[in-house]
């Protein structure tokens, strides 16, 4: 059976099974995913996975339960609505209940590469030896994966939607022995990930780290590259653009406030790339502007949140939602080339590594000429690489502290003069992108992919005038 008739089949037996009055939403998801991971400059994992899973969620009698399973013949099928009937007779009232998706057309997906779908792992060891050699001798360690995804949904009123996606990552480290320089891509075609390009980013990156100094904590001019940037968009999805805590004023958002530079509008938008067309709850999805040209214009909402704020759904029913509230996973902080153009950013390039219009000895640190151009406009300051550890310390100003990864230069006139030491941060990251603060914003954009499949954060590199480091690597 095809995931829609499976869907249609456990509709159909909650009809049977619950009565007529029972509302039931079911969502079948086949996911194919495969990983060639490397260390130490050789492939040591090669691994895949196939499976299906049904998640149906119904509600009954005025109480709401939810099961999931893997069988999918008819005993399975049946087993899972038992399950379901008999967690609602036990669970509590739930009034807020906010009733089913009604029939509504379904966009198509993002565009759908078989070459991607059905990759071989030849074709992702080929891409391991491209970024091993193209490292020149240094140790190396990373992955590259690949996803294919299909799916449909059905519900009680009629409503149905089908979809399918394929994505392809790359997460690759060099090693000097006494610094390590990062480069990842995710993208939806096989051919647009190139290991020659990505290795050759990160040994350039890890050869120009070597030997840095420490600096004083204190605030800093900086330029933060993608990857970096990447990690401001996820901490703004899940803390600020999140429906539920808006509603519960756990988050800094103000709707119709300026409160970011005008240079800055954020998309999330999930047709962009990798993402089925539909959420959970069957709700189409759409191209939505959280922030625009400064100005903070919307939450999103799952069909829960958003009858509690008298709102839509945006389409971003999730499992986990009721407890952690709907989360933006597809977000892009889009290129200056876009908003000037009043369109779709440029498509991202994977240019040479260590361009020399940086120059100075660290160069090698930078990765494109549209990074470049930036670095060039900073009289004192921070090239930053990448962000990890981070966590929120005040989720109202979302405050967060972290640690600073795979490199760090200074800047002085324009030129990258010497790396640098690791910093910890403790930075409100709206208020770094705040009116006034963001001083250059990149032309071109880098897909950057999260731990999960057909999550990413896309962003160009940002200048800003101020980012608070509170330690050094000496405490």
């Amino acid at each position: 059976m095809s995931e829609l008739d499976v869907a249609g089949q456990v509709v159909e037996l909650v009809r049977r099974l619950a009565g007529p009055d029972a509302q039931a939403e079911v969502t079948v998801a086949r996911a194919d995913l495969a990983l060639t991971r490397f260390a130490n400059s050789f492939i040591h994992q090669n691994v895949a996975e196939s499976g299906t899973a049904v998640r149906l969620r119904l509600h009954t009698g005025g109480r709401t339960a939810a099961g999931s399973g893997s069988l999918l013949d008819p005993d399975g099928l049946t087993a899972l609505v038992e399950r379901a009937l008999a967690a609602a007779q036990l669970a509590p009232p739930d009034p807020a209940w906010p009733g089913l998706t009604a029939p509504a057309p379904v966009p198509p997906g993002a565009v759908f590469d078989e070459d991607t779908a059905y990759a071989t792992p030849d074709e992702r060891a080929a891409r391991v030896r491209a970024f091993v050699d193209a490292a020149g001798g240094l140790e190396t360690a990373g992955y590259c994966r690949t996803a294919y995804r299909s799916g449909a949904f059905a519900n009680s009123a009629g409503h149905s939607a089908v979809g399918r996606t394929a994505e392809v990552a790359m997460d690759g480290i060099a090693r000097t022995g006494r610094s390590d320089g990062v480069a990842r891509r995710c993208a939806d075609r096989l051919g647009e990930l190139d290991g020659t390009v990505l290795g050759a980013r990160a040994a350039a990156k890890a050869r120009a780290a070597a030997d840095p100094v420490e600096l004083p904590p204190g605030r800093y001019d900086v330029v933060l590259e993608p990857s970096a940037v990447a990690d401001l968009l996820q901490n703004l999805s899940w803390f600020g653009f999140n429906g539920k805590r808006y509603a519960e004023r756990q988050s800094f958002v103000e709707l119709g406030a300026v409160q970011f530079d005008p240079s800055v509008t954020m998309v999330d938008d999930p047709l962009h790339a990798s993402a089925l067309p539909y959420d959970m709850e069957g709700t189409p999805r759409r191209a939505l502007t959280l922030v625009d040209g400064g100005t903070t214009t919307a939450v999103v909402h799952d069909r829960r949140s958003g009858a509690e704020a008298a709102a839509a759904s945006t389409g971003h029913g999730m499992p986990g939602a009721a407890t952690f509230g709907p989360i933006p996973h597809n977000l892009r902080l889009l290129p200056a080339a876009a908003r000037a153009l009043g369109g779709d950013s440029p498509a991202p390039v994977d240019g040479p590594a260590g361009d020399e219009a940086a120059g100075g000895p660290g160069a090698g640190a930078v990765a494109d000429p549209d990074t470049a151009a930036l670095v060039a406009g900073v009289r004192r300051g921070l090239l930053v690489s990448d962000f990890w550890y981070t966590r929120v310390l005040d989720p109202m100003r979302l405050v967060v502290t972290g640690l600073t990864r795979n490199g760090v230069w200074l800047v002085e006139d324009g030129v990258l003069t010497r790396a640098v030491r690791d910093f910890r941060f403790t930075e409100s990251y709206p208020r770094a992108l705040g009116p006034g603060r963001v001083l250059g914003v990149g032309r071109l954009t880098g897909r950057q992919p999260d731990r999960t499949d057909g999550v990413w954060w896309e962003a160009p590199p940002l200048r800003l005038a101020s980012w608070n480091f509170t330690g050094g690597a000496s405490g």
